[in-house]
């Protein structure tokens, strides 16, 4: 009994230091506004409040004496007491979002990936492509996939009775053949952004889908009607090769364009499902900013970096942060030693390759050992740009030489140079969106 008194008085005595130190706040800031008899009133009343501290007055006498200070304080404290709720409010957001950003600038940093340029390892943006309506998720399935995986559905049903034509041709910069134009959109049904739009053909009849600029349709065509093959080129190259293409003209933007249709071999009933799948949200991370302040980056981890100071990049997307594999650190000598032709991608110009660092297979990470495997789903490395068969490169000093795990579609240091050391903005931690077997620590 003694010693719950006791804790209450103490208690009561550090709540009432809390309204002194209000109290000396009003003073020092509204000293030359407040009247003489204001003034008094206010020193006296903290005074007393001060005394009773100092005396270990009980709780019930220095509750009494802080009322009336509080009393003094509701007339004389203008905007510092008393506070309304909203401007406690802005006050506590604030004072959180500082925090929020100091964060972010020194310790972690939320990074979205985008693209699929470390697929496996990290994904992009990644379609999941239903065969039938039946294997579709249902409304209650399709928020739950919504939560937990960022999943958006898109469905196309054809709109007429007959032949399905795919239109090819242009690649926008990047590996693929499905056509497609950029059409202004919307984010979250508010901000503006720019999406791809591509048309399938049942005859002559359009039906469009508008996906976000960084999502591999190629992927979701393939998936919907080649399953077998590895990539769409794969099989849309050896159908217009056997003559099984077709062109036309059609209306795009108010003119008219002449179009390559390749012919899929499939024949749709109007009101049928054309093609139904959800875009899969990118693997969403928190990235180490504090440890290369103090650790040297080491080969094989994941890196993350700014794009300001590298030419190939920043003059055409500007200053953007980039993740990729850290392959090469200032000293070292890299290649990709050819190995065997691959036929699927760029006309079969460009190799398979094992990566070496300092003339032996390069370590330092199980991505470096399953691409060089050919294991699983890891497709091994391009020899292309500066890595082209027969070719080496030196890394200088105060740079760093980066690559893709998904080598045949990654735009990194074989194509656009060196990461200077003054960019580097640290590695991925942990993948906390979506919750998939990937999620918890990077890899």
């Amino acid at each position: 009994m003694f010693g719950f008194f006791t804790s209450s008085d103490k208690k009561m005595r550090e709540h009432a230091s809390t309204w002194l130190e209000l109290a000396e706040k009003v003073l020092h800031y509204r000293r030359d506004i407040l009247s003489p008899t204001e003034l008094a009133e206010l020193r006296a009343r903290s005074a007393q409040v001060q005394s009773e501290i100092r005396d270990q007055a009980e709780a019930p006498k220095l509750k009494l004496s802080i009322a009336a200070l509080e009393q003094v304080l509701q007339r004389t404290g203008g905007k510092i007491y008393p506070k309304s709720s909203l401007v406690e409010n802005v006050e506590f957001f604030l004072v959180a979002a500082i925090v929020i950003l100091g964060i972010r600038a020194y310790f972690l940093q939320p990074f979205k990936i985008p693209t699929n340029s470390m697929w496996p390892s990290y994904h992009g943006m990644t379609p999941e492509v239903f065969p039938t309506r039946s294997d579709e998720p249902g409304k209650v399935e399709q928020a739950v996939r919504f939560a937990a995986f960022g999943a958006r559905a898109r469905r196309l049903d054809a709109p007429a009775s007959g032949e399905v034509l795919i239109p090819v041709g242009n690649t926008g910069g990047r590996a693929g053949v499905a056509h497609y134009r950029v059409v202004p959109g919307r984010n979250w049904f508010v901000l503006p952004t720019q999406l791809r739009e591509y048309n399938l053909y049942v005859n002559d009849t359009p039906v469009s889908v508008q996906v976000p600029l960084d999502f591999d349709f190629d992927w979701a065509l393939r998936d919907a009607f080649f399953p077998q093959a590895a990539k769409l080129e794969e099989a849309i190259m050896p159908l217009i090769a056997a003559g099984k293409f077709e062109w036309r003209e059609v209306v795009e933007e108010g003119r008219r364009v002449r179009m390559q249709f390749v012919r899929i071999g499939r024949t749709v009933t109007a009101g049928d499902r054309l093609l139904s799948f959800d875009i899969l949200t990118g693997d969403q991370l928190f990235v180490d900013r504090m440890s290369y302040h103090f650790v040297a980056p080491s080969v094989g981890s994941g890196f993350v970096f700014r794009t300001k100071n590298i030419p190939g990049i920043a003059d055409t997307y500007g200053d953007q942060y980039y993740v990729k594999r850290l392959a090469g650190i200032p000293g070292d000598t890299l290649e990709i030693r050819r190995t065997k032709p691959d036929a699927s991608v760029h006309g079969g110009r460009s190799t398979t390759g094992t990566l070496l660092r300092n003339g032996e297979p390069i370590t330092g990470s199980a991505a470096f050992a399953r691409n060089n495997a050919l294991e699983g789903r890891y497709r091994g490395y391009q020899a292309l740009g500066l890595l082209q068969p027969g070719r080496t490169v030196d890394v200088p000093e105060h740079a760093f030489f980066t690559l893709g795990d998904n080598s045949s579609n990654s735009s990194d240091s074989r194509y656009w140079g060196f990461v200077p050391e003054k960019d580097v903005v640290g590695r991925p931690l942990v993948i906390y969106y979506p919750f998939t077997r990937r999620w918890g620590p990077a890899r």
